[in-house]
């Protein structure tokens, strides 16, 4: 095993050891955390005050992170982020894209964004459409190729825009886990044997009450 997928190994180790934790801290904080069908541990922190939720925001790679493009040109979600997004959405977990495409395709965020979505849009298969709405603004690609990742510059302007949220990054590559997780994000590598296919919705929200 080369060492930059040790590390990844050790930073995944990590953050489902907080998740095991969630049941000792529950005793203390409050945190409830049961167990569904989806992996999700369900936890919501609550205080003698009401329910309060932390602040996270969950970043993604696109491809064969969360859609699968095949070699007919057809595109489609990966198994399971269709209805991890979902999770995210009710538990009003904000989410965004950090992905690589051509600087070429726009002036700015939002014109390469839009040609992105049209490209997605054209081979879409599935009765399920891309939940483009839950990004938002939250889409960042490259101003210029020097930007592409794994350079940090995509990470470090989702960063400034975060409001000092915990920040999350998920994909499928070793090399781009080690970027984010170099400049603060909790990164997870996405779709890997033995472990959630996604980082659990439960574990964000606790680690968004976390000191940061």
């Amino acid at each position: 095993m080369n060492r930059s997928a040790s590390r990844g190994l050790v930073r995944v180790s990590l953050a489902l050891g907080v998740a095991a934790a969630s049941t000792v801290l529950a005793a203390t904080a409050g945190v409830a955390a049961p167990a569904t069908a989806s992996g999700d541990t369900g936890t919501l922190t609550t205080t003698q005050h009401g329910t309060q939720r932390g602040c996270a925001v969950v970043y993604f790679d696109l491809g064969e992170t969360l859609v699968h493009t095949a070699e007919d040109g057809s595109t489609n979600y990966l198994p399971g982020a269709a209805a991890y997004l979902r999770v995210l959405r009710e538990r009003h977990i904000e989410v965004g894209l950090i992905t690589n495409v051509p600087s070429a395709w726009g002036a700015n965020d939002a014109e390469r964004a839009a040609r992105l979505k049209k490209e997605v849009g054209t081979g879409w298969q599935g009765s399920t459409p891309f939940a483009w709405d839950d990004f938002g603004d939250r889409i960042l690609t490259p101003r210029t190729e020097a930007e592409r990742k794994p350079a940090p510059a995509l990470w470090e302007r989702a960063k400034a825009g975060s409001g000092g949220c915990r920040l999350v990054y998920q994909a499928e590559t070793v090399e781009e886990i080690d970027a984010a997780a170099s400049i603060g994000y909790l990164a997870y590598q996405v779709g890997q044997p033995s472990r959630p296919g996604f980082l659990p919705v439960g574990l964000i929200e606790l680690l968004a009450h976390l000191p940061r």
